[in-house]
């Protein structure tokens, strides 16, 4: 298996959580309230498979060794590209879950900030995933070495297998007051 596997099949999940988003958009939209536990949901989802899984991936590790590699004008074009996107949907879940916690206080605006921030992501995670997909993720594997595809595969299983740990070692650190940025992997 090459290292874009993983991170196309991580895609296909993020469609199908857009897909509920666009659910829950006519829901709000027939109902006129919004389901704050699923947007609740979608949050968590959104930071911690899209972004700390999936994105943690493509920046600390693809990226990471693109960047060690003399790309082509495209493709480092490109790779800035998802960068920024990369922060844009970090901005948009971060402004949907204030919206959500307006929603929960009884503001009146937040309801369309919700229906907003929502269509803003089913728009953005569809063009974004073709664009890894089909422009840049199987055009810079040539840059790799049957041994470094392997090797970086390995370490997005590493990468994964360390999320769990990461994701309630920082819970628990931000509950007893310590700052979160403290995680202590474990060998």
């Amino acid at each position: 298996m090459k290292p874009i596997g993983p991170l196309m099949r991580e895609h296909r999940i993020i469609e199908r959580m857009a897909s509920l988003l666009n659910k829950e958009i006519s829901s709000i939209k027939e109902n006129g309230k919004a389901n704050t536990e699923f947007i609740l949901l979608a949050v968590d989802f959104f930071r911690m498979y899209a972004d700390r899984t999936h994105h943690g991936k493509e920046e600390d590790i693809l990226f990471r060794d693109l960047s060690r590699k003399q790309l082509s004008t495209e493709h480092r074009k490109v790779m800035d590209e998802l960068m920024q996107e990369h922060m844009q949907a970090r901005k948009m879940v971060r402004s949907l879950l204030e919206a959500r916690e307006a929603y929960s206080r009884g503001e009146a605006k937040s309801l369309d900030n919700i229906i907003t921030l929502l269509n803003n992501l089913t728009a953005f995670y569809p063009v974004h995933i073709q664009k890894e997909d089909k422009h840049f993720f199987y055009p810079v594997q040539d840059y790799f070495s049957r041994k470094e595809q392997d090797a970086m595969l390995a370490e997005f299983w590493d990468f994964d297998r360390k999320l769990i740990h990461e994701k309630y070692q920082k819970l628990v650190l931000r509950l007893e007051g310590q700052p979160e940025t403290k995680f202590e992997p474990w060998p």
